[in-house]
C-alpha cells in the first residue's frame, strides 16, 4: 500500500483571513491550486522509489514531475499552516527571537530583508526564513517549486509569491500583500518549526 499525501486540515476557515486573504483567493488558491498539486503527487508516485516516502523525502529528493508536486504541496503546507485569523502575538519570542537577532541584528530588520526577498524576486516562486543544522537563520529566495530540505535547510517561515496567491487581493501590488502576511503570521507555529 502506497503513501497518500493529503491535505492539510486548516484552523480557520476560508473567510477567516479576509482581508488579508479574501475567501475567494482561499478557495481557489487552497482548495482548488493545493488540491491539484496533491492529487497530481498521489498519481505520480504510485510504482516509483518514492511510493512509501514522506512528502518531506519526496520534496528533498524528487526530481521531475514528482519533485515539482511534491515541492508545490510542502511549499503550500507550510505556507497555509502558518496563519492565524487573529495571532496571539505579533512576533516570535524564545530561541526563534534569539536566533534573528543573532542572525539579522533585529526582528524588525529580518522582516525588511524578508519583504525584500519577497519583492524582488523575478516571476513565479517562494521567499523563506530558513535554518541551518547549527540554527544560524537566513532568508532565501526560490523558484517554482524549489524548497528548504533540497538544500539542506528547515523551512521555519515562507512567503508564496506566486500570481495566483495574491493577484484577486492585490492585483500587481505584490508589496502590499507581503505587508498584510505580518499581520496574520502565527509565531508559535513558526517557533515549533525553529
Amino acid at each position: 500500500m502506497s503513501t497518500i499525501i493529503e491535505m492539510p486540515q486548516l484552523r480557520y476557515g476560508n473567510g477567516d483571513l479576509s482581508p488579508i486573504i479574501s475567501e475567494e483567493t482561499l478557495k481557489f488558491h487552497f482548495g482548488k491550486h493545493l488540491q491539484t498539486y496533491v492529487n497530481n503527487l498521489n498519481n505520480l508516485i504510485v510504482g516509483t522509489e518514492f511510493e512509501n516516502a514522506s512528502l518531506e523525502e519526496i520534496a528533498a529528493k524528487a526530481q521531475g514531475g514528482i519533485g515539482n508536486n511534491a515541492g508545490q504541496v510542502l511549499n503550500h503546507n507550510l505556507y497555509f499552516e502558518q496563519f492565524a485569523p487573529s495571532p496571539s502575538k505579533k512576533e516570535p519570542s524564545g530561541a526563534l527571537a534569539a536566533a534573528i537577532v543573532k542572525s539579522f541584528g533585529s526582528f524588525d530588520e529580518m522582516k525588511s530583508k524578508m519583504n525584500a526577498a519577497a519583492s524582488s524576486l523575478f516571476g513565479s516562486g517562494w521567499a523563506w526564513l530558513c535554518a541551518d543544522a547549527n540554527g544560524a537563520l537566513s532568508i532565501l529566495q526560490m523558484t517554482n517549486a524549489d524548497n528548504p530540505l533540497r538544500h539542506n535547510l528547515k523551512p521555519i517561515l515562507t512567503f508564496d509569491v506566486w500570481e495566483h496567491a495574491y493577484y484577486l487581493d492585490y492585483q500587481n501590488r505584490r508589496a502590499d500583500y507581503i505587508a498584510a502576511l505580518w499581520n496574520i503570521i502565527d509565531w508559535n507555529i513558526v517557533e515549533s518549526r525553529f
